[in-house]
């Protein structure tokens, strides 16, 4: 059986495909389109998804989508009814609703010729959630948390699931919404792009909560782990929000009503300097999002006592509050898959569709290696291609036969302190790179952020690099550590190694590490091994592969990226092109990284 589970007319839009059951192909659109959190339908995504099958579109038996918009049909009623929004916000939602209802028109556009003759299946939005979690995780039972902003007219879900089924106990409808709340306060702080949540993240650490008590009033706990906005803070519920979810970036206008500028001060300009005012506003945002958080657990545990914790939905990465939950509430384990966003929707769409029709546990995704790969032959005819290029460009090249030299000749190059844009494998499938599309340096120079930032990334000096660690040595160096394969939990980095890697150590004494195991990843674990042993450093500085893009997906982009920074050295497969020092980028932009008035000495 084949299903193609998608997440469709939304932000991150993407595919998934399933084959009785096995994950086969997953993918981002943005990946293809090259254009950050794409939205729309993804079409390209798609269409790799049936090539690495090997399969047609016609040899799809079943489409779901992470998206039902026939449910909670009397709530959304009683809202009209209560609040009387703007008319032309009811037109726009009545509009995506119908674009949301032609997938088949949609699949036929994309592959003309090619008849779709299979069964499109709705799966509401946070079963999709919560299916990606608990399907893909290696629990037998847990407790299950869906949260994020909004979809299918409910901002989180909670329940159980137990073997192939999933019970949800409790949601929380439109209009409110813990993730909305933190977009908007996102939007509030100056940072008005879809997905800055994780600026406000690592903001947070340079301030102290002292807002805390006045963002109390924006959000009230009620029994049982749910919550209620007060509505006068914001804006979406009764007025028409101008939003482009189709064929490109998301674009939003401000959530957040005059009241919040009342309650905390004006909101920031995105051009206008950070100040600490800025700092503890962040740092009260966090801090209360992770008290709502911990009410809900609190809720889930009392009602399941099961030790372990499943999570899915936009706000599950937020990684700061996910490494503390093993710390402050009663669960044991916890898993976050991957693509934990609503990317996740179509992985999940697809595994509730399977477990639905009857289909058994899958094995645990224990990897996010999910999308597309390229051959050696691929990466030879590329380097050979452009060698008259990459020479006039004063770039050496170098073909290794023997993955242990690359292997040596790598890590002895991260640790002399360049910076190595390293591309093997399979791509990852979700927004962290994970050793396959990935910058490295080495963790120990305290000066590696200004030095990434002059080279490659140009973005605000708070925010944090994380580590790539051996498995097998991760409780070592961090403490309270599980796995934690996919990035996805912010930990206390043990004092004592503090000293040791600077440069993954983030100002409160945190990292946001990734375990690599040898099964996962068997060519990234043999490079951070040989960085070991050459240094005595179980890790890496890993950092994705782009420059204000999404992360590369093809060799040529690879190499294009590498060209238009200052990337010291590009690993393509088995071969390495190194710039010999002193020459320039081919098309490096004149800008200057992020100038974001962070407060000196903070």
């Amino acid at each position: 059986m084949i299903i193609l589970g998608l997440n469709a007319y939304h932000a991150d839009a993407a595919a998934c495909l399933l084959k009785d059951g096995q994950i086969i192909a997953a993918a981002e659109e943005e990946r293809f389109r090259r254009i950050k959190h794409w939205a729309g339908f993804p079409s390209q995504a798609v269409a790799y998804c049936l090539q690495e099958a090997g399969i047609g579109l016609g040899d799809v038996d079943h489409v779901a989508v992470n998206s039902d918009p026939t449910v909670h049909r009397l709530e959304r009623l009683a809202h009209l009814a209560r609040h009387r929004p703007d008319l032309a916000l009811v037109v726009d939602r009545f509009r995506n609703r119908r674009k949301r209802l032609s997938i088949v028109d949609e699949l036929a556009a994309a592959f003309p010729g090619r008849r779709f003759k299979g069964v499109v299946h709705r799966i509401e939005h946070h079963l999709a959630h919560l299916a990606s979690a608990f399907f893909a995780s290696p629990f037998e039972e847990a407790a299950v948390l869906s949260l994020d902003g909004f979809g299918d007219f409910s901002s989180a879900a909670w329940g159980s699931g137990r073997g192939s089924e999933i019970a949800i106990e409790k949601r929380v409808l439109f209009p409110h919404s813990i993730g909305l709340f933190y977009q908007t306060l996102t939007q509030y702080l100056g940072f008005p792009h879809y997905g800055d949540e994780y600026k406000v993240m690592g903001l947070a650490s340079y301030g102290k909560p002292a807002f805390l008590e006045r963002l109390r009033r924006v959000i009230r706990l009620q029994a049982a782990g749910t919550f209620a906005l007060d509505l006068g803070y914001f804006r979406h519920h009764r007025e028409r929000i101008a939003f482009d979810w189709q064929g490109g970036a998301p674009v939003f206008a401000p959530l957040y009503s005059d009241a919040l500028e009342d309650l905390l001060g004006p909101a920031r300009a995105p051009s206008e300097a950070l100040t600490e005012r800025h700092h503890d506003i962040a740092s009260s945002v966090q801090a209360f999002y992770e008290e709502v958080l911990d009410h809900i657990l609190q809720a889930v545990w009392d009602k399941y006592r099961l030790p372990n914790l499943a999570m899915a939905g936009g706000c599950a990465l937020n990684s700061v509050a996910n490494g503390k939950i093993r710390r402050t509430t009663a669960f044991r384990h916890l898993y976050v898959q991957p693509s934990a966003g609503d990317a996740g929707g179509a992985l999940g769409s697809a595994l509730a569709l399977w477990h639905k029709l009857g289909g058994r546990r899958i094995a645990a995704m224990d990897h996010a290696y999910w999308g597309p790969g390229f051959a050696s032959g691929d990466i030879d005819r590329l380097v050979m291609a452009e060698t008259a290029n990459l020479a006039a460009l004063g770039c050496e090249i170098r073909h290794f036969g023997d993955d242990a030299e690359l292997n040596r000749v790598t890590a002895a190059a991260i640790a002399a302190g360049n910076v190595i844009g390293w591309f093997d494998g399979r791509m990852e499938w979700g927004p962290r790179a994970l050793g396959s599309r990935s910058i490295l340096c080495d963790p120990r120079r305290a000066d590696i952020k200004q030095l990434l930032n002059h080279k490659i990334k140009r973005r605000e000096s708070f925010r944090p690099f994380a580590p790539s660690i051996l498995a097998e040595h991760a409780a070592d160096w961090f403490e309270g550590i599980d796995e934690v394969p996919f990035m996805t939990e912010v930990l206390p980095v043990r004092p004592d190694k503090y000293a040791l890697v600077p440069a993954i150590t983030h100002v409160d004494g945190s990292g946001r590490p990734q375990t690599v195991r040898q099964q996962a990843n068997p060519a990234y674990h043999a490079l951070i091994s040989a960085f070991f042993e050459q240094t005595g450093i179980p890790m890496v500085l890993n950092t994705s592969f782009n420059e204000n893009e999404p992360i590369v997906c093809t060799p040529g982009e690879a190499l294009d990226c590498f060209l238009r920074t200052r990337m010291d050295i590009l690993v393509l497969g088995r071969v390495m092109i190194r710039r010999r020092e002193g020459t320039a980028p081919a098309a490096l932009p004149d800008s200057q990284p992020v100038a974001d008035g962070h407060v000196a000495g903070s």
